[in-house]
């Protein structure tokens, strides 16, 4: 099959053709263009996805990738990231083995068709030439003859007649004579000009128009060979970057399955832990036996007996901790929760004048489980400034124990970082000193003495932090292992009520018995605290005196928030036994502090604010 011999007459429509083919190549360069734009776009737009969501740096949405849950969306982001790579690469690729290249071959195919078919019309050119020099040879040919024809008759006729000359038949019978050689002049030359066309023609059929038709063919077919080429490269190129999008792909689900829930749990705990142990159970405490009073009925109780209930300016706070976080405050105005010691051996309990011993069985009122929760020596401007949003302690001391100890390793870590990132920074400075003093024309040794001692003296002003916090650090490892201990013991109820001034806010405390009280750990409690309370903090002025007291026994107060008495010292009472066996006291004024109530014999004035009477 050879369009040379089959379409030896379809020049113009085998022209039509040829274009047609170039014009669907051209579309199909357009397809995947759009498709190479498609793929860059969708990449971007991946990338810009995954960059969204990435955690930023230095903010707490970074510290939320330590679950293991968001490091698997974390990887899930860059492994989105890769995917995004991988159709960059289809585009990249599509563009530079399809589009470029078919481009480039649609210009070469258009300068091919376009010399075959300008061969085609020469070579139609040449035959037209041919056929009209044949047409014009005829038709000299024919007029010729026709002119000699009509020289012959016109002899014929001048020849017959008797009244012509000799003279006019001889001039007739030479134009004949002309005229037929004219004719055969003529003959000679269509004949051998038809002979020359059809020569050219059968050329022009057989030889020069099948040759040009054959080329032409070879190039479409090339054309349509070379589209499809183009068609299997477009979905190699996919193919080549299926495994990788598959590894991207097995990426994701492993990092799915690296999820682990214990251990997220575990960070939460690690996170949000307090390093207090939960409250013990309060003990039933039966109203129907009579309770015994170290001093009289009326300075443990009032008016509303068997209805024990907190009042602080006014309002009622009777509700227990931990429900409500307001009763944290009732902790100011509580003594030390541990028990009071009791009396000397020597002394019989007949002997104390101020009434019996402490209860045999040691109770610890909720007040004492307030006191856990809160420091012993507040200071109202502590509301105040926390009110206003003041700054967080060098120590991080208003955090629990377990975050402030995790809050201090960091620190120590991250100041052993710069001691060691200065350290380097110092060893290249001597070394290049070294380098200065061996060849004095690289530098002057003397310029770098002021750089060596400032990083010296950062590295000992670092030092000195680190020993700081590590101190810091060391204080609250020793005392968190001691925190299970306390757990354990009963609790009891609050019986009594409170009307004092608070002056002071919660500040670094221990309890007496060594063990650690929590500050308000969260800011939000103390902004309703001072919300509630501020209007009844206004006054810094101390406790006024409510009676005096001689103590009977001498008592060294070792634990924080009491105070140490010698026997038949006199004392001012500011704060009177609330049933838990602690009676609190002042001494010149500047000294105050709990002692055990069977310790000292207690004289209430009757008249001052916040007295009672006695029975």
């Amino acid at each position: 099959m050879s369009w040379g011999t089959e379409l030896w007459d379809q020049f113009d429509n085998l022209e039509k053709h040829t274009q047609w083919g170039i014009d669907i190549l051209e579309k199909y360069i357009k397809f995947v263009k759009e498709r190479t734009d498609i793929e860059l776009s969708y990449a971007k737009q991946l990338r810009n996805l995954s960059k969204k969501y990435q955690p930023k740096k230095n903010s707490k949405e970074e510290e939320e990738y330590k679950y293991t849950a968001c490091k698997a969306f974390l990887s899930t982001l860059n492994e989105m990231n890769d995917y995004a790579g991988q159709h960059e690469v289809i585009s990249e690729n599509m563009t530079s083995q399809i589009t470029v290249d078919l481009m480039r071959y649609v210009q070469e195919l258009k300068q091919e068709r376009k010399s075959n078919f300008h061969d085609g019309r020469k070579a139609q050119q040449h035959i037209e030439t041919c056929w009209k020099q044949l047409e014009s040879s005829k038709r000299r040919f024919e007029r010729d003859c026709k002119e000699a024809d009509r020289a012959q008759q016109y002899f014929e006729k001048m020849d017959a007649d008797i009244n012509v000359t000799k003279a006019d038949v001889e001039k007739a019978r030479q134009q004949a004579q002309l005229r037929h050689q004219m004719a055969e002049d003529s003959k000679a030359d269509y004949s051998s000009i038809l002979q020359r066309f059809n020569q050219e023609q059968w050329e022009y059929y057989h030889t020069h128009i099948p040759n040009i038709f054959q080329k032409i063919q070879e190039m479409e077919e090339r054309r349509i060979v070379r589209i499809g080429e183009s068609m299997k490269t477009y979905a190699e190129v996919d193919r080549q970057v299926i495994p990788i999008i598959g590894k991207c792909l097995d990426g994701i689900v492993k990092a799915a399955e690296s999820i682990d829930q214990k251990n997220d749990s575990q960070l939460v705990v690690e996170a949000y832990k307090s390093g207090f142990e939960p409250p013990g159970d309060i003990e039933f405490e039966d109203y129907t036996q009579p309770m015994k009073r170290t001093v009289s009925e009326n300075s443990l109780s009032s008016s509303k007996e068997g209805k024990p209930e907190l009042k602080f300016g006014g309002k009622s706070r009777g509700k227990l901790w931990p429900f409500i976080k307001k009763n944290k405050l009732v902790s100011l105005l509580t003594s030390p929760h541990q028990p009071p010691p009791p009396p000397p051996a020597s002394a019989s309990p007949s002997a104390v004048p101020n009434g019996p011993q402490s209860p045999k069985q040691q109770k610890e009122p909720l007040s004492h489980r307030f006191n856990e929760f809160m420091t012993s020596k507040p200071k109202i401007h502590c509301f105040r400034s926390l009110k206003r949003g003041g700054a967080t302690p060098e120590d991080f001391s208003n955090l629990p124990p377990e975050q402030r100890r995790k809050k201090l390793q960091q620190k120590v870590d991250d100041l052993n970082k710069e001691i060691q990132k200065e350290t380097d920074q110092r060893d290249a400075i001597t070394k290049m000193k070294d380098v200065y003093l061996k060849n004095p024309q690289m530098g002057d040794p003397a310029s770098l003495d002021h750089k060596l001692a400032e990083v010296t003296q950062n590295i000992e002003r670092l030092r000195l932090e680190t020993q700081k916090f590590e101190a810091w650090l060391a204080e609250v490892e020793g005392r968190l292992p001691a925190r299970s201990e306390q757990a354990r013991r009963q609790s009891g109820m609050y019986d009594g009520q409170t009307h004092q001034t608070v002056t002071n806010c919660a500040q670094d405390r221990e309890s007496p018995d060594g063990s650690y009280t929590e500050e308000q750990s969260q800011e939000s409690e103390l902004k309703v605290l001072a919300t509630d309370f501020d209007d009844e903090f206004d006054d810094e002025e101390p406790l006024p005196a409510i009676g005096t007291c001689k103590a009977l026994y001498t008592f060294e107060g070792q634990n924080e928030g009491t105070i140490s008495v010698v026997e038949g010292e006199m004392l001012s009472v500011i704060e009177e036994d609330k049933g838990d066996g602690w009676t609190r006291i002042r001494r010149n004024e500047d000294e105050e502090g709990y002692v055990p109530t069977s310790y000292v014999e207690v004289y209430l004035d009757k008249n001052a604010k916040g007295a009672k009477t006695y029975i």
